[in-house]
């Protein structure tokens, strides 16, 4: 995920071209001897629409609810135009210096340091890093709401909508941790084609589910409060918690466009004719525009039928009781699909530790030696590697996500956090500062200031959005009791 990949090998020697080695004449290669790309501007859409599409969509009816009929939307749109023009901006940055004739770079990072140099790329990385955490945190927290939720909506429906029906976010947090401490021990699990397919299928899957739910609320002839400013002052908060939970929501809606970390990687996949700056500004385009539909139908759609009472997510928050059994299949899409987005989130992180690992200690046999482990016949017989380091470290890692989910179990107050933190170093500050630097933009002239007007204010509104987050955090820390039943 936009981390710096370690190469096994060193490359081709920059002196020599492709025809001076040799394979001038090889269809299989591409402008850098590696495998030659395939990929085209509907591979591209299709990879942004996976990318942006996931568990942010779910808090988007309260986001709008406490936003209200005008700005709601109008936020949504704002965040969607930022998005793609930013994107854009980076499309340019996949080669250096020249965006079409340049080196190519293969993640987010070396585009960095390509551009601004090893210490803006080490900010860049921290800023990754902090994000990737947070995911998995988010994650762990909303994959154990979800199964909670399964539970409750199979007891809602045989004892009724007012029995007390409860689960234990905890027993399902150590469940997911249990089964993430197994899969963090295959080596190339990030590398299992399918996975990127299933994820997409899933988050489709609950996201038209909570769509569709919500269009036949709204036929059943359920009429929710809903106003032109969102949640009313005094009837429905008070003044501090209408501010507070306006910023929040701007936090929750720039989760739910966090992609830039991955759209080098996706550029990497373009074949290289036409330039790949020109295909992947019409595949975010494509891409952004079609996310933005979906997500106005649901945010919208989902606040008309909840109103100012619409749950932070619209699948586990039961505003949706029936047909329980539909609710079940939306949570067990959310379930699957994030199973296996940790997964993708956290591989970076266990590459990174893993390799400053061996080069910190290059004979230490705890960190360096593979044990294989015969398989019985039942699980398909072979060998499994392990790694005692791979072991101990991705475990505790694992452990250490599922502590903190446990004592912070908030699914808004957290995405909110995430994506206020990430928002604007990841997808404005640096692709700004990028293109920028590549195309020689000069100090104090109007691109310059405009730029740096929108990087600003795109600062201000992270501020803002992590703070009504962590506001909403400490608020309900304050009355909550750990690993309890919930």
């Amino acid at each position: 995920m936009g981390m710096e990949r370690q190469e096994k090998g060193k490359a081709n020697p920059a002196a020599f071209s492709i025809a001076e080695a040799g394979f001038g004449d090889r269809t299989d290669i591409d402008d850098d001897g590696r495998e030659r790309r395939t990929g085209t501007l509907v591979t591209a859409s299709a990879h942004i629409i996976t990318a942006v599409i996931g568990s942010g969509v779910l808090s988007l009816a309260w986001a709008i609810a406490q936003l209200g009929w005008v700005i709601g939307p109008a936020v949504l749109v704002a965040f969607s135009v930022i998005t793609w023009f930013c994107s854009s901006l980076l499309a340019d940055c996949y080669r250096s210096p020249d965006p079409v004739h340049g080196k190519r770079n293969y993640t987010y990072g070396q585009a960095v340091r390509a551009n601004l140099g090893v210490g803006k790329y080490r900010l860049c990385a921290l800023a990754q890093y902090i994000n990737l955490v947070g995911v998995t945190i988010g994650y762990t927290i909303t994959t154990a709401i979800s199964m909670g939720a399964i539970g409750r909506s199979n007891c809602f429906h045989r004892n009724g909508h007012d029995a007390a029906c409860k689960a234990s976010n905890t027993t399902n947090m150590i469940i997911f941790a249990a089964i993430q401490i197994l899969l963090s021990q295959l080596p190339n699990f990030h590398k299992i084609w399918w996975l990127s397919i299933v994820a997409a299928v899933m988050s489709l899957a609950y996201s038209t589910i909570g769509l569709g739910l919500s269009i036949a609320r709204i036929v059943g002839g359920v009429h929710a409060k809903t106003t032109l400013t969102g949640v009313t002052v005094g009837v429905d908060v008070s003044a501090s918690e209408k501010i507070w939970r306006t910023f929040q929501s701007l936090g929750d809606i720039a989760f739910a466009y966090s992609y830039s970390n991955v759209l080098i990687e996706i550029q990497d996949t373009l074949r290289s004719s036409p330039a790949e700056n020109t295909v992947m500004k019409k595949a975010s385009l494509i891409g952004v525009s079609t996310t933005t539909m979906f997500y106005m139908l649901c945010g919208v759609l989902g606040y008309a039928a909840f109103g100012s009472s619409a749950p932070g997510n619209f699948l586990t928050g039961f505003g949706f009781y029936e047909p329980f059994w539909l609710v079940d299949v939306g949570n067990v899409c959310i379930v699957v699909h994030l199973v296996g987005a940790y997964q993708v989130f956290c591989q970076p992180i266990y590459q990174f530790v893993e390799t400053w690992a061996r080069s910190r200690w290059p004979h230490a046999a705890f960190i360096h030696a593979e044990r294989a482990v015969p398989l019985p016949a039942i699980l398909g017989g072979g060998e499994f590697p392990i790694n005692p380091f791979r072991l101990v470290w991705r475990t505790s890692y694992v452990i250490l996500t599922a502590v903190v989910a446990m004592l912070f179990p908030f699914f808004n107050d957290f995405l909110g956090l995430i994506g206020a933190v990430s928002f604007w170093p990841l997808t404005v500050y640096f692709p700004v500062e990028m293109y920028m630097a590549q195309a020689k933009v000069r100090r104090f002239s109007p691109t310059w200031t405009w730029m740096n007007v929108l990087s600003v204010a795109c600062l201000v509104v992270s501020v803002l959005a992590a703070a009504g987050s962590v506001q909403g955090l400490i608020k309900d820390v304050a009355g909550y009791k750990p690993f309890k039943v919930s």
